[in-house]
């Protein structure tokens, strides 16, 4: 069961995030509200994370990284249509909000893909 860790500051919207993960054969770790709790979660196992780019005031960009560093498919979930370019995140994997069944699925299959690739190659 792939292992999909969810960062996001709005309960609704990661409860939606969750359910539908859920349906879709995942465990959800987490969610996390903030980059300090995503931190703290991201020392198991992961096949994917799906980061909000902003988080209460402040942005996913410390956590994408350590995430990155360590190997695990990152997707960013984003209202206004991209990332700040000077954070070094080439071709990313970008979930629209506002989110719907098929989007976060096609970002679950972009995840999982790129994971077999990382194991393919560790």
């Amino acid at each position: 069961m792939p292992r999909i860790l969810v960062v996001d500051d709005e309960p609704l919207i990661s409860m939606l995030v969750e359910n539908w993960l859920g349906e879709l054969g995942c465990e959800v770790v987490g969610p996390a509200r903030t980059v300090a709790d995503g931190l703290a979660l991201a020392d198991g196992q992961l096949d994917g994370a799906i980061l909000d780019v902003n988080l209460a005031g402040g942005t996913c960009y410390l956590l994408a990284n350590a995430l990155r560093s360590r190997g695990v498919p990152l997707a960013f979930a984003t209202g206004d249509g991209g990332l700040d370019e000077g954070e070094g995140f080439e071709d990313p994997i970008l979930l629209p909000k506002p989110f719907d069944f098929e989007n976060v699925k096609e970002t679950l299959e972009a995840l999982l893909e790129q994971s077999r690739k990382v194991r393919l190659t560790s």
